[in-house]
C-alpha cells in the first residue's frame, strides 16, 4: 500500500515520526514535504499529498499541521478527496467506515506520536461499510461535478 504524507513546519516532527513508523510497518511512503521546521505554507503540502491520492499514485494520504484544520480544509478542496481530522480512535475508524475517507489529518500540537500511530493503524485497517453510507458519500461526490 502506498501512503502520501505531507506537513507544514508545525507538523514536521510528527510527520517524520509517522513516516518512520509507516516505513517500518512495510508501507511504501511518499514524502511530499516539508523537509524542515522552516516556516512554510501548509496548503502547498496538503495539495501535493491530496493530488497523489486523487491521481491514484497513492492509496491514502496523511497530512499534518499545528491543528490539523488547515491541511484538512485544503485537502478537501481537491476533487475526490475526503479528509478528516482523527481527533480520537473512534473518529479514525468511523471516517473510513462511514465516510470512505482517503486522507487522515492530525494536529501536531494536540496529538502525540503514540496517539497518531494508533489512529493511523485504525484508519488503514478499517473498511468502508457501503450501504446507506455509500448513498451519502455519493452525495458528496455529486457536489464535485
Amino acid at each position: 500500500m502506498k501512503i502520501a504524507i505531507g506537513c507544514d513546519h508545525g507538523g514536521f516532527s510528527l510527520k517524520e515520526q509517522l513516516k518512520r513508523y509507516l516505513i517500518y510497518e512495510g508501507y511504501d511512503v511518499r514524502d511530499v514535504g516539508t523537509y524542515s521546521k522552516d516556516s512554510c505554507n501548509y496548503p502547498e503540502f496538503a495539495i501535493k499529498c491530496a493530488e497523489m491520492v486523487k491521481d491514484g499514485t497513492c492509496d491514502f494520504g496523511v497530512v499534518v499541521c499545528t491543528t490539523g484544520e488547515g491541511v484538512a480544509m485544503t485537502a478537501n478542496k481537491i476533487k475526490g478527496i475526503r479528509a478528516g481530522i482523527a481527533y480520537n480512535n473512534d473518529v479514525a475508524r468511523l471516517m473510513r467506515e462511514h465516510n470512505d475517507a482517503n486522507v487522515i489529518a492530525f494536529g501536531a500540537n494536540f496529538t502525540s506520536f503514540e496517539e497518531a500511530k494508533e489512529r493511523i493503524d485504525i484508519f488503514l485497517n478499517a473498511r468502508f461499510f457501503g450501504g446507506r453510507h455509500a448513498t451519502r458519500v455519493q452525495m458528496i461526490k455529486d457536489l464535485e461535478k
